[in-house]
């Protein structure tokens, strides 16, 4: 894991240990540096993940404050699990069949972007994927997936065409927490106009996301161009 991903997980594991309780202000930057042995732009990365999971809020010439784990809690499973259901997941109670077309499974080692992201090196081996989810054989989004073999082993191509959330949390008994995610605007590539069946010039809402498990581990970076109708709901506990 990186070295923010490590302060992360370490300051993390203090506020939901109670060695800051809610309402408590952090120790400054630089007493978190000399804490940890860490520089400064750890810290902000650090201190940034923990904003993004609703465990601390900023308050501008104050500082940052540790948030009520009680209503966190009571709210972030409920919050990150809609969040984080996947695609298949958003169809169970309806009668849409979910399927996928597979254009890449392979082992590779990743991009600096996606090393930055998981907090690997470039001589880890991660799975690339590439698909296209469907709904009644419609296409909807094709997704580029990374995913580290080292935290998800044994995943296999069968694993594709269904749920991969599912693999993850029911056969390797994992528990998906939380994700950062951007949004903007794109146009398709000439592979996606034809996979998703789009005019050259229909814009795509592409969705770049990096994806935690409950103890703050990241276990995805992918990006996903969905079509311009597709609605986005973010779920946050901020």
């Amino acid at each position: 894991m990186s070295k923010y991903g490590n302060l992360a997980t370490a300051l993390r594991s203090a506020i939901e240990h109670g060695t800051y309780a809610a309402g408590e202000r952090l120790p400054t930057t630089p007493e978190l540096c000399e804490m940890y042995h860490v520089s400064n732009t750890t810290v902000k990365k650090a201190l940034d993940e923990l904003e993004q999971l609703g465990l601390i809020a900023r308050r501008r010439g104050s500082g940052i404050y540790v948030k009520s784990t009680s209503s966190l809690r009571a709210g972030r499973s409920d919050s990150f699990s809609k969040q984080m259901t996947g695609f298949t997941a958003e169809f169970a109670q309806t009668d849409v069949v979910v399927t996928s077309e597979v254009h890449d499974f392979a082992i590779v080692h990743p991009r600096q972007i996606v090393t930055d992201a998981l907090g690997i090196s470039r001589e880890d081996f991660v799975y690339h994927i590439c698909r296209v989810r469907l709904a009644n054989d419609v296409p909807s989004n094709v997704e580029y997936t990374y995913m580290p073999l080292s935290l998800i082993p044994g995943l296999l191509e069968k694993h594709l065409y269904g749920s991969i959330y599912h693999y993850i949390e029911q056969d390797l008994g994992l528990k998906i927490g939380s994700a950062h995610r951007v949004l903007r605007a794109v146009l398709p590539t000439s592979d996606e106009r034809e996979w998703l069946r789009v005019a050259p010039g229909d814009p795509l809402l592409e969705v770049r996301q990096v994806a935690y498990l409950d103890d703050g581990m990241p276990f995805e970076c992918s990006k996903v161009r969905h079509l311009s109708s597709y609605e986005f709901y973010v779920v946050s506990t901020h």
